[in-house]
């Protein structure tokens, strides 16, 4: 395994694009609502990239098709927007972005209310979000990774929720995906020392009921096995010699 460490001029790189890609997430939010298609959020979320001088990191990543990942109630990640998926009212939906600055990524994701929701699926994102803040509690020099895990995991399984164990978080900084994975749940041993200028993308990805999923037919869209809802929360995420610094939040 190699973990890269970001210098002083890269750090500032990866927050420029941290903060561009908060924005986004912001008109993104804005955006949602009854009526419209999961493609429409695809070519909004790509202008607004694109608007920014920035390059869509997912577009064509592995043959990924689009700009966004926009997954929808049971899709826990990796829904490929098209446009007969039309949002309804009570839907949620989870849009995972990322953008290219000066050669850095930046990767983050949220899930929405379409309208008005139920309390259980509003308290399934409200759960993964706070699981998220969960975990960066560890996330800081000295301590080690597989405690930002073990932190996810408690907190969400307490709720009675399902950890999805086929998909983990990442490191992140020159390429989208980088040493180290950063599973959401407990790990046998500890993982490696954090070590300051280190960059994650810590994205729990949560299930209503049990944590097992399966891939569509399109080997991308990825559903809870059993048809429960699932929400996604992620940052980039600075380690530092104190507090984490989150470069995809705060900056607006």
């Amino acid at each position: 395994m190699s973990v890269s460490i970001k210098s002083a001029k890269e750090i500032q790189l990866m927050r420029e694009a941290g903060k561009r890609l908060e924005l986004v997430h912001a008109k993104l939010e804005e955006y949602v609502k009854p009526g419209i298609s999961t493609k429409d959020i695809d070519r909004y979320g790509e202008k607004l990239i694109r608007d920014m001088g920035c390059i869509p990191n997912f577009l064509n990543y592995n043959g990924y098709p689009a700009s966004i990942c926009v997954s929808v109630n049971d899709e826990v990640v990796h829904g490929i927007p098209n446009n007969e998926h039309i949002l309804m009212e009570g839907d949620i939906v989870s849009l995972d972005a990322g953008l290219i600055y000066e050669g850095y990524h930046s990767d983050a994701a949220r899930t929405h209310a379409v309208g008005k929701i139920s309390k259980e699926a509003q308290q399934l994102i409200q759960v993964t979000k706070d699981s998220f803040f969960k975990g960066i509690e560890y996330a800081r020099e000295g301590n080690h990774l597989y405690q930002i895990s073990a932190a996810i995991g408690a907190y969400a399984e307490s709720f009675g929720y399902g950890v999805v164990r086929d998909l983990v978080g990442h490191g992140i900084g020159t390429h989208l995906h980088e040493d180290p994975q950063i599973p959401n749940f407990a790990q046998r041993g500890r993982g490696i020392r954090l070590v300051s200028g280190m960059t994650l993308a810590i994205e729990p990805m949560i299930n209503a009921g049990s944590y097992n999923v399966c891939w569509l037919d399109d080997d991308w869209t990825v559903v809870t096995e059993d048809g429960s809802l699932s929400a996604h929360y992620e940052n980039t995420v600075l380690i530092t010699d104190g507090e984490p610094e989150i470069l995809t939040l705060g900056q607006i």
